[in-house]
């Protein structure tokens, strides 16, 4: 049986799974893909979604994680984005309920998934809606989910905050505008006791309980969130993978002392997931910051 858990955002990365992007391609399920789409962009070749997959693989490697490859579905062409369908918690994995109909059946695949890994399912999402773009476990005993009745809607997300708040958990439910698909477009953590977030749109009260528990943001303005800056991968000991066109948030990152792996992942931004979008993580080390 394997013994997937993940603690927090920032532990050291030990197992990720992703999935290669054979069938990707834009959507219009997101208002950053709509923009795209609306720009009469060209459609993205395999070739280059391969090749732009195959860095953030090397990135995750480099890092230290075991890849885990998800196999692609024809008909699922987000499975790309690996974040939404399983959140794995300090219990173990939690099955979501996805909102968008394109991308319901990604469910069948990673139930499959887990189940030949011997990883069984802490929790069943089964009121309202949850994807886990919108879960962060902040740190062990600490989350917050945002809910914009876009993707994961209150009742998934009061859901999942319950049965941690059963094992002790301090978890803050997180409105936000559905414009922004989801909370990680506008925050995720960088490091223990730092995040980037997109202090312009976030409640001035997030930005307070954020402080109020040590951490710090780097700030990011709206522009550079739509174009999935905020959307950032935690590795451990001050390491991130970051798209490489978010030049000015690395050069920040930089600044505060972190490496920065930056994969070239504009095909994936342009349908509205970024690094973390793309990376399920299975295996975190605990941390006590």
């Amino acid at each position: 049986m394997s013994s997937w858990r993940v603690f927090s955002e920032t532990g050291v990365l030990r197992d990720v799974l992703v999935c290669p992007p054979d069938h990707y391609h834009w959507l219009p399920t997101n208002s950053i893909a709509r923009r795209t789409l609306s720009e009469a962009r060209q459609a993205p070749a395999r070739a280059h979604l391969l090749a732009q997959h195959a860095e953030l693989v090397a990135a995750l490697a480099q890092g230290g994680a075991t890849v885990h490859r998800l196999p692609p579905e024809p008909h699922l062409p987000y499975m790309a984005y690996t974040r939404d369908s399983v959140v794995v918690t300090h219990r173990g994995p939690v099955l979501c309920q996805l909102e968008r109909p394109q991308r319901r059946g990604e469910y069948a695949g990673l139930i499959d998934f887990h189940a030949a890994q011997g990883s069984a399912f802490w929790r069943k999402s089964s009121a309202g809606t949850l994807e886990g773009g919108d879960v962060h476990i902040i740190r062990p005993g600490l989350a917050v989910i945002g809910h914009s009745g876009g993707r994961t809607d209150e009742a998934g997300a009061a859901q999942l905050a319950g049965w941690l708040r059963d094992e002790g958990w301090e978890v803050r439910l997180e409105p936000f505008d559905e414009h922004f698909l989801h909370l990680d477009v506008l925050f995720c953590m960088a490091a223990p006791g730092l995040a980037v977030a997109c202090t312009d749109v976030l409640e001035p009260g997030f930005v307070a309980w954020l402080k109020g528990h040590g951490i710090r943001c780097v700030p990011v303005s709206y522009r550079d969130a739509m174009q999935l800056g905020c959307n950032i991968l935690a590795l451990g000991r001050d390491r991130v993978v970051s798209a490489r066109g978010s030049t000015a948030l690395n050069a920040a990152l930089r600044a505060e002392g972190l490496s920065v792996l930056d994969p070239e992942l504009s095909l994936f931004t342009l349908g509205g997931g970024g690094p973390h979008c793309l990376t399920c993580p299975l295996a975190r080390e605990e941390f006590s910051a």
